[in-house]
């Protein structure tokens, strides 16, 4: 078999590998979402094999650094008993904000994966990349866009829903306010 043939069959089965595990971070956003929190759903994987899960819970533990990234890293630490996370990729609905990028790159995480990117605080290439900076000891392999239509239609519809719910409350408190 040719060497050209050999990647195009290794980058097929990372694409079906790359889809199955975003499918799980999807279902955790989902989770996510059922608490009333911004829908972002994070796993670890390590030897192929899921170690760690995380979801957006700022809102349910009022901790601004309960990022779906940064609980499935957490856990995927106490998992394999060390805080680098040299051979682990992490799958993420969503791209990751400063704050997550920065613990990746601290974490030694290998590979990120996520979905949609976020061009207002995305940390991994869309708003700027921390993830690849030179001037930082580690930079990690970036793959974006897996499952990017389902976690992005997800998260628009939250907000969306979120945006109606604060008019509405707005528009409930004026009237209100004015019998």
């Amino acid at each position: 078999m040719s060497e050209l043939k050999q990647q195009d069959i290794h980058k097929q089965c990372q694409l079906s590998a790359d889809k199955a595990f975003m499918q799980r971070a999807f279902e955790l956003a989902q989770v996510a979402e059922s608490y009333g929190e911004i829908p972002v759903g994070a796993v670890v994987v390590y030897n192929n094999n899921i170690i760690a899960e995380g979801y957006n819970q700022s809102i349910t533990l009022n901790d601004p650094s309960a990022h779906a990234e940064m609980i499935a890293i957490r856990e995927a630490g106490k998992q394999l008993n060390n805080y680098r996370l040299l051979d682990c990729t992490l799958y993420v609905t969503l791209e990751p904000c400063p704050m997550c990028a920065g613990l990746l790159v601290h974490s030694r995480i290998k590979r990120l994966v996520y979905a949609s990117a976020d061009f207002k605080t995305g940390a991994a290439g869309s708003s700027f990349n921390l993830v690849a900076n030179s001037q930082l000891n580690h930079q990690i392999d970036v793959t974006s866009g897996v499952l990017a239509d389902e976690c992005s239609h997800m998260l628009s519809a939250f907000f969306k829903r979120r945006r109606e719910e604060k008019k509405a409350l707005k528009k409930q408190a004026k009237d209100n306010s004015t019998s």
